[in-house]
């Protein structure tokens, strides 16, 4: 690859489900697939005090055979700040976030909203809960599959916006 990869920042209010899901998938994705064209992050709008990955989404990315030792919940903060790595994409995967102010971002990177119902709201037992988790992992890792499949074309800045916007009603 002749260039940076393209930063993108997946956002939910507690960074701990599909937030982290969308970070790990694009991630391996980029790297199997997209020679390393994606970098992904995520954080959250409100984590809770002490917050960390759910672990059903974390047992879900095991099973597929996703890295999943780096991911950490995290505050949109911590990609607000001059230090921040640019990004270039942002995209919130929650009802919730979609709807809260977000911070101005440096460079003001593209944005879209692709939805996905939280998978850590399911009651039932383990499995019926892991289940939900693996759904979800699936539904996003169809949109992202497209994401990376994109031509070089439709990931410039003038046409990011509208190539991910496009996106939220595939997948």
């Amino acid at each position: 690859m002749s260039h940076a990869p393209l930063n993108v920042l997946f956002l939910c209010t507690h960074n701990s489900a599909r937030s982290i899901l969308s970070e790990a998938v694009l991630n391996h994705l980029s790297q199997r697939q997209a020679s390393g064209r994606f970098k992904a992050y995520s954080a959250g709008s409100s984590p809770r005090e002490n917050q960390q990955p759910n672990p059903l989404a974390i047992e879900a990315l095991n099973a597929a055979g996703i890295e999943t030792n780096y991911l950490t919940s995290k505050s949109w903060d911590a990609f607000a700040g001059e230090n921040a790595p640019h990004m270039d994409l942002i995209i919130t995967v929650c009802d919730n976030a979609a709807n809260e102010v977000c911070p101005v971002w440096p460079g003001h990177p593209a944005t879209a909203h692709w939805g996905y119902a939280d998978p850590s709201l399911v009651q039932g037992s383990h499995e019926q809960r892991l289940d939900a988790f693996r759904k979800t992992l699936q539904m996003i890792g169809q949109r992202l599959e497209l994401l990376v499949q994109l031509p070089e074309h439709a990931l410039e800045a003038e046409a990011l916006a509208q190539s991910a916007r496009e996106l939220a009603g595939k997948g």
